[in-house]
């Protein structure tokens, strides 16, 4: 029998059993080392780093990856490809908030204030505008983008705009990330 129908909040138990498989694995040093030499891959390497960039259980090991390929490649080519795996990764967390993660915290928060004083006042005018703006400054930060990503799936933003969007942040962003290790080797 398919008791995963039967489970009510399916993407909160997939939020919760990501975060444990990402500490558990993050506790094997054969897998970190491997992440690591991916920095010899090239621009394979660089996508990977990208995709690995925007979580918080990865983002170090990215940073370093696109740290080490700087040493051969040059910043806007780095910024370029790794921006390409940075909207992948971006793109499977905007999917994952959008399709469901949402209605389900929404959910459990009305059980919380039955008069939804907080959903109201965040979808106020003076609110609303505020989700895409401070979204895109976390995502074009060199900060972990799951909070960022949240604001502009919450935001009802389109996809294509967010892909747009996502690219040129995080190409911008790794950019000047990659560009400023160069300035402040010793």
């Amino acid at each position: 029998m398919n008791t995963w129908h039967h489970v009510k909040y399916k993407n909160l138990l997939i939020l919760l059993l990501s975060i444990i498989f990402a500490i558990i694995f993050s506790r094997f040093n054969v897998l970190h080392s491997f992440l690591l030499n991916l920095g010899s891959f090239g621009y394979v390497g660089a996508f990977i780093a990208g995709v690995l960039f925007v979580s918080t259980f990865t983002v170090a090991t990215g940073a370093v990856i696109l740290l080490v390929l700087a040493e051969r490649l040059s910043a806007v080519e780095i910024g370029i490809i790794a921006g390409f795996g940075a909207v992948l990764g971006d793109f499977a967390i905007f999917k994952f908030v959008r399709d469901g993660l949402t209605d389900e915290v929404r959910e459990v928060y009305e059980k919380i204030d039955h008069n939804n004083h907080l959903l109201k006042l965040l979808h106020t005018k003076y609110f609303s505008w505020m989700f895409p703006v401070f979204g895109a400054i976390v995502i074009a930060s060199p900060l972990p983008d799951e909070i960022g990503v949240s604001l502009m799936g919450i935001g009802k933003m389109k996809t294509y705009r967010f892909l747009i969007f996502s690219f040129v942040l995080n190409a911008v962003g790794i950019v000047l990330v990659v560009s400023a290790s160069k300035f402040l080797k010793p």
